[in-house]
C-alpha cells in the first residue's frame, strides 16, 4: 500500500474516532440501546445519565432506574440491573456497579481514554466535532444608544454576545452578528433639545461625546426620574425634537449626521480594545425609518395592531398590557423598529434562530415583541431574548447613565490594563529576589501581557457569573489574579508553556507524531478524563446560551491540572515512555485551555 493511501485511511480512522469521542453521548447512546426495549421513548431517561459530583462513585452516573420505577412497575433496584445486563460495555466502559436504591455507577476503561487523547492529539480541534445539523443565527448584541460613552453596563451584552457568537462558530454554525445601534430613539431628541439649549460650544468642539453625555444627563435631571413626563414641558420638548427628527426635519437630520461619526468612533475604539469580533452589521434604528409606515400598515390590516386613544396605533395583549407602535404625534417606537427588523432579517438572512442578548429589564418588551411577531406570521424561527442580570455599583443598584453613575468602559479597561502591568512588574520583581530565572521583556511585550491580563480578568469575571444572576462591579474582585479568574488560567497556560521552553521540546513533534499515554496513576487519569469533557463543556453551554459552563469547565480543568503538576514529574518522569506521556498531557491541557480562552474572547501569554 502506498503511504498516501495509508495516510488517507489512518485520517479517515482518526475522523471516524473523534466523530465518537463525546464521552457522555457515546455513554448515553449505549442506554437508549439498552432502554429501547423497555420504554417507548427512551430519551427523557437517556438524559439522565450525567457526570458524577463525586469521583469516588467513578465518572458517570445512570439515575433513571428510580424514574423508571412507576412506569414499569417494578422496584428500582431490579430495573437497573435490568439495564445493566442489556447494556453494551464494549471497549467503553468498565463494568457498573448499582449503588442505593438503583444509582447506576459508570467507569470508563482507562485503556479507552489513553488511546482517545492520543488520538485527539493531532487534531486542531481537540476532538470537538462540528454540529451535523448547523443553524443560521442572528445575534443582536451590545447595542448601544449612540452619543453616550459606552459605561460598565454595557459590558454583560458586549462580552456575552461575542463569546456566544465564537462559541456557535467553532460549533460549525453560521452566525450573523449585528449591532442594532439606538441612534434614532429618544435619547436623540433629549441630545437635540440639550445641543439648543445647554450646549458648551467649546466643551464640544473639544470632546464632542463626552459633551453629548453632560447635556444628556443634565436633560434627565432637568426632566426629573419622579415626574409624569407626559405633562414636564421639558420631556415634551424633546419628544417634539424627536418627532422632528422622525419627519425629516432640515437641521435636526443634520444634527443628527454631526453626531453620529464621533459616537461611532468611540465605540468602535472600546470595541477594539475589549477584543471584540468585527460585526457583519451595525444597522441603526434609523436603517429601518423607511420600512415604519409599511409595518404599521401591514400590522393594521393583518389586525394585529388597531387604532388607540387619540390617533395613536396600538397592539394589544390584554387588558392591562398594551405596546404602542405608533404614538399620537406620529413618532414610532422601539417595537415598531424592533418588527420591522425581524421582517429584514428574515428576508436578508433567513435564519433558524434570532437570538437577543439584552438585560432582564427589557423582559416584558420582547415578550410582546415576539408574541406580535408571531401574530403577524413569523413563524419557523426561534426568537430568544438571552437574558442577564444588572451590573450593581457598590451601593446595590443597577448603574445608569441617566444619572451620570455610570463607569465609563474606556476607564475600567485603561485602569485594568494599569494594574496588569503594576502586578507583572511586582512578579517579576519578586521573582528575581528569590533568584529565578527571569526573562527581561521589553516594554513592549510587558504592555502586552499586561492587556493580556487586565482585559481578560475583566471579561471573565463577567462571563463566569451566571449570566441571569445581577453582580457588583468591584475592581478588585475583577482583577483579582487567584482563584477562578482569567489570570489563574493564563497562568497554567504559561507555566505549562515553560515546561517546554526549558526542556527544548517542541510540542508540534508530540502531534505529529503521538507517543503511547500511560495513565499509571489517579492524578493523571484525572487530567485525561478532563481533558475528553472539553465537548461537553461547549455542548452544556451552548444549549443554555449560558458561557459561565466554559469557566466552570475551566476551572476544573485548572485545579485537576495543579494536581497533576505536583503530583507527576514530567521533565524528571521515570522512564522517556513516562516523559513523553505526561508531555502529552501537558501539551493537551496548554491548547484546551487557550482554545477555552479564546472562544471567552480572552488571549494567552507565553510567559507571565
Amino acid at each position: 500500500m502506498r503511504n498516501a493511501e495509508r495516510h488517507r485511511l489512518a485520517c479517515g480512522r482518526r475522523a471516524n474516532i473523534i466523530s465518537h469521542m463525546n464521552l457522555l453521548n457515546s455513554i448515553q447512546d449505549r442506554f437508549r440501546a439498552a432502554l429501547k426495549d423497555l420504554v417507548p421513548d427512551a430519551g427523557p431517561y437517556v438524559a439522565m445519565v450525567k457526570p458524577t459530583q463525586d469521583t469516588k462513585h467513578g465518572d458517570y452516573q445512570a439515575n433513571c432506574a428510580m424514574a423508571l420505577a412507576k412506569t414499569l412497575g417494578k422496584k428500582p433496584r431490579e430495573i437497573a440491573q435490568d439495564i445493566v445486563a442489556r447494556l453494551d460495555l464494549g471497549d467503553l466502559l468498565e463494568a457498573p456497579e448499582i449503588a442505593g436504591p438503583g444509582f447506576i455507577n459508570l467507569r470508563l476503561q482507562t485503556a479507552h481514554i489513553a488511546g482517545a487523547l492520543q488520538t485527539i492529539s493531532p487534531d486542531d480541534r481537540l476532538g470537538v466535532t462540528k454540529t451535523m445539523t448547523p443553524r443560521t443565527y442572528v445575534i443582536d448584541y451590545s447595542s448601544p444608544n449612540v452619543a453616550k460613552p459606552l459605561h460598565v453596563g454595557h459590558l454583560r451584552s458586549t462580552i456575552i454576545g461575542d463569546a456566544l457568537t465564537r462559541l456557535l462558530r467553532f460549533l460549525g454554525h453560521t452566525v450573523i452578528t449585528d449591532n442594532h445601534l439606538g441612534d434614532w430613539g429618544t435619547q436623540f431628541g433629549i441630545l437635540l433639545y440639550g445641543y439648543k439649549n445647554l450646549l458648551d460650544q467649546e466643551a464640544y468642539a473639544k470632546e464632542p461625546v463626552r459633551e453629548l453625555a453632560r447635556i444628556y444627563i443634565e436633560v434627565r435631571r432637568l426632566i426629573g426620574a419622579d415626574e409624569d413626563e407626559a405633562k414636564n414641558p421639558i420631556a415634551e420638548a424633546c419628544r417634539a425634537e424627536t418627532a422632528k427628527l422622525h419627519h425629516g426635519d432640515v437641521e435636526n437630520n443634520r444634527l443628527w449626521k454631526e453626531f453620529m461619526p464621533h459616537c461611532l468612533a468611540e465605540i468602535h475604539e472600546v470595541y477594539e480594545k475589549l477584543g471584540i469580533l468585527p460585526y457583519d452589521h451595525e444597522h441603526g434604528e434609523s436603517f429601518y425609518n423607511p420600512l415604519l409606515p409599511g409595518v404599521v400598515e401591514s400590522l393594521l390590516e393583518s389586525k394585529v395592531a388597531e387604532p388607540g386613544d387619540a390617533g395613536a396605533i396600538i397592539i394589544r395583549f390584554n387588558e392591562n398590557n398594551v405596546a404602542l407602535v405608533r404614538k399620537r404625534d406620529g413618532a414610532f417606537t422601539y417595537t415598531t423598529s424592533d418588527l420591522a427588523t425581524i421582517q429584514y432579517r428574515l428576508e436578508h438572512f433567513h435564519p433558524q434562530a434570532i437570538l437577543y442578548v439584552v438585560d432582564f429589564r427589557q423582559s416584558q418588551h420582547f415578550a410582546n415583541l415576539f408574541e406580535a411577531a408571531r401574530r403577524w406570521g413569523v413563524t419557523g424561527v426561534e426568537l430568544s431574548h438571552i437574558s442577564f442580570g444588572s451590573v450593581l455599583g457598590k451601593e446595590g443598584k443597577p448603574i445608569s447613565t441617566r444619572k451620570g453613575d455610570g463607569t465609563e468602559l474606556i476607564d475600567l479597561i485603561n485602569q485594568a490594563v494599569e494594574l496588569g502591568l503594576q502586578k507583572y512588574r511586582e512578579s517579576y520583581d519578586d521573582r528575581k529576589a528569590q533568584g529565578h530565572e527571569v526573562p527581561d521583556l521589553t516594554d513592549a511585550d510587558q504592555r502586552a501581557i499586561a492587556e493580556a491580563v487586565g482585559i481578560g480578568a475583566i471579561k471573565y469575571a463577567d462571563l463566569s457569573q451566571n449570566r441571569t444572576s445581577d453582580y457588583k462591579f468591584d475592581y478588585d474582585k475583577m482583577l483579582a489574579t487567584e482563584g477562578n479568574t482569567a489570570t489563574y488560567m493564563q497562568y497554567a497556560y504559561a507555566r505549562n508553556r515553560s515546561i517546554f521552553r526549558k526542556a527544548g521540546i517542541d510540542a508540534e513533534t508530540l502531534r505529529t507524531d503521538p507517543p503511547t499515554v500511560t495513565l499509571e496513576t489517579p492524578h493523571e487519569r484525572a487530567l485525561a478524563l478532563q481533558l475528553l469533557r472539553f465537548e461537553e463543556a461547549l455542548l452544556s453551554a451552548v444549549a443554555e446560551y449560558q458561557p459561565s459552563a466554559i469557566t466552570a469547565y475551566l476551572w476544573d480543568l485548572a485545579k485537576t491540572f495543579s494536581g497533576f503538576f505536583q503530583n507527576c514529574p514530567v521533565i524528571r518522569a521515570e522512564s522517556e515512555p513516562l516523559r513523553k506521556s505526561r508531555l502529552l498531557l501537558c501539551d493537551l491541557t496548554a491548547r484546551v485551555l487557550q482554545r477555552c480562552l479564546d472562544l471567552l474572547g480572552i488571549k494567552t501569554v507565553e510567559r507571565m
